[in-house]
């Protein structure tokens, strides 16, 4: 709404190609970019780093594993208990109490 988009628009559009999206690449050079903006050290955050720390976020203010494991894309929930270095017990019991 802000920039005047639609939602069956990208959020970042391609400088090249106006119908696309911007490229991994040119969109790790704008997380560089900001990181550096904001005086953080960009060999500490990334595209990765970041999507896992809203990721952690997210399941410690909820505690919804299984909703985690459907923002990430995984197919198995072990995989995101070890991608959040959670307890595998204490994820899966809330997991199984977790309904979506």
């Amino acid at each position: 709404e802000r920039r005047g988009g639609s939602t069956s628009e990208y959020l970042f559009p391609s400088r090249i190609d106006h119908a696309g999206h911007m490229s991994t690449r040119q969109y790790a050079r704008l997380v560089d970019e900001w990181v550096t903006a904001i005086g953080l050290r960009k060999s500490e955050y990334g595209t990765h780093s970041l999507r896992r720390t809203k990721a952690a976020m997210i399941y410690r203010a909820t505690g919804n594993i299984r909703a985690i494991q459907i923002l990430l894309g995984h197919t198995k929930i072990e995989n995101t208990v070890r991608y959040l270095g959670v307890d595998v017990e204490d994820a899966l019991l809330l997991a199984e109490r977790t309904e979506i």
